[in-house]
């Protein structure tokens, strides 16, 4: 079953409460997400990114995940 746009917001905002999320795609496969979040102050873009990808609860694993691509922006707020 495909994963939704909204379904990716429901995981992200649980892993990331107080962040400004913007999800979108619509083709059940292919994603954009940006999330800016205080937490990510400090860190690198890989250690941001590897905080989102466990948020996704495994979603993206393998060929396996329902999510196949999801281009990733991450930053802490200015």
């Amino acid at each position: 079953m495909p994963i939704t746009a909204h379904e990716i917001e429901t995981l992200l905002r649980e892993g990331f409460p107080d962040a400004t999320i913007n999800v979108q795609g619509d083709d059940g496969a292919h994603f954009a997400a940006e999330v800016i979040d205080e937490s990510f102050r400090g860190k690198n873009r890989v250690q941001q990114q590897r905080a989102v990808y466990a948020a996704l609860k495994g979603k993206m694993d393998g060929s396996n995940g329902e999510l196949h691509a999801l281009a990733l922006t991450t930053k802490a707020p200015e």
